[in-house]
């Protein structure tokens, strides 16, 4: 393994299996993700896309193959070891927000550090500080319900980035905005993976959002048929 790989997919397969059949969704995938690296994963429906993150962030075992973080596997670890691990290295970005609608955008932005035992002040005083830096700080106290589709993917994206992860898994996060609002959050994106240096891994529909990332993989019934890098 490349000593700077954060990620090593290698030879990875999955099957979803039904009392009368066996779903093939991924078929020998294979390669390498590097620290800071911004990754896009494009492909028709079905193509095995949004399968392939739930894999490389540890919500799904493979059925064969490895997967492994800075050249441990991740099949190794038991479930509350994926999911301590997915708290403090990784960060999730999805099409629908999924932002707690009870919690006010401030409040969902701070979350991931209450999860991981920040003081509350302490933890505020970041929250804020990534409001600022996406233009949010004045709609801190707003509901979910009450920001746009555009506002509420900005509050995500802090949200993903707040504790400092080491990669965030985006899921078609552009998916259900109109092209001006895509392109802003899209800005917004880009602009926090380069300033904590995360690697990014984008699953997009869009071949325009995925010109903008570094490399790019293409997924057909799941293979990898084309690799831009």
């Amino acid at each position: 393994m490349n000593p700077a790989s954060l990620i090593e997919i290698s030879d990875v397969t999955k099957n979803f299996s039904s009392p009368t059949d066996t779903v093939h969704v991924l078929n020998g995938v294979s390669f390498t993700l590097q620290s800071g690296e911004t990754l896009a994963v494009t492909g028709p429906s079905g193509s095995g896309k949004s399968t392939l993150l739930g894999l490389m962030a540890g919500l799904e075992r493979p059925t064969a193959g490895k997967i492994l973080y800075r050249g441990s596997p991740l099949g190794e670890m038991d479930e509350e070891g994926l999911a301590g691990w997915r708290r403090r290295y990784v960060g999730f970005i999805f099409q629908n927000f999924r932002l707690v609608e009870s919690l006010t955008a401030l409040e969902n932005v701070t979350l991931p550090l209450e999860i991981l035992g920040w003081n509350l002040t302490e933890a505020v005083i970041r929250s804020k500080e990534l409001l600022r830096e996406i233009g949010m700080e004045d709609r801190g106290n707003h509901f979910p319900r009450q920001l746009s589709g555009g506002e509420q993917q900005r509050i995500a994206i802090a949200r993903a980035y707040v504790h400092n992860p080491e990669i965030v898994f985006a899921d078609e996060p552009t998916g259900s905005l109109d092209r001006e609002t895509a392109e802003k959050v899209l800005e917004n994106l880009l602009r926090f993976q380069a300033g904590k240096n995360a690697a990014l891994v984008l699953v997009t529909h869009d071949l325009t959002v995925a010109s903008r990332m570094g490399r790019a993989l293409s997924l057909e019934r799941g293979h990898i048929v084309h690799e831009r890098r």
